[in-house]
């Protein structure tokens, strides 16, 4: 099973745009994915799942992450880096199994001009911590605003370039 993780909680974000975009392409290319935005986490996830502790509402998003065997996270930047959910998602989670020679592909996006980089290498530290593999091939989407159209779909011809490249390798991978 596939999982996309929108990465940020913030509603009706370009994150959960752009993971809806990857999800139609790669329905497209008939393979389903499901997709999860960090908006629905339990609200008081820091509180009732962590440090072993387990509420129903995250055991429903543990059994979905137990059963994915890879994940395609579309990161937002926050602050330099990656949003600090992402980060309480992963440590609410049963470690090691979780993620553990499981694999995943990134891409980072970013209002700026540097699509979420350090963000995205960050995260990667996260990611081999875990063993979780990552796809070579990771994507970096700056100046998102200009990236998408009123529908979420990415315009410019090089990130559909791109994107449909990592599409390819990560059904491959």
């Amino acid at each position: 099973m596939i999982t996309i993780i929108a990465a940020t909680n913030r509603p009706n974000s370009n994150t959960l745009k752009v993971a809806k975009y990857y999800q139609k392409q790669l329905k497209e290319k008939e393979t389903e994915a499901n997709l999860f935005s960090l908006e629905h986490l339990p609200a008081d996830v820091l509180n009732t799942d962590m440090y072993g502790k387990r509420s129903a509402a995250f055991q429903e998003i543990q059994d979905m992450i137990n059963r994915t065997e890879k994940f395609l996270f579309i990161i937002p930047e926050y602050n330099g880096s990656y949003p600090g959910v992402l980060k309480v998602l992963i440590d609410a989670c049963n470690f090691p199994d979780s993620f553990y020679d499981k694999k995943a592909a990134l891409v980072g996006i970013s209002s700026g001009k540097y699509g979420n980089i350090r963000g995205v290498d960050h995260f990667t530290g996260v990611c081999h911590y875990i063993h979780l593999n990552i796809l070579p091939l990771r994507l970096h989407i700056p100046n998102i605003k200009t990236e998408l159209d009123e529908s979420g779909n990415l315009i410019q011809p090089d990130t559909i370039k791109f994107t449909n490249e990592q599409i390819e390798k990560f059904i491959n991978f």
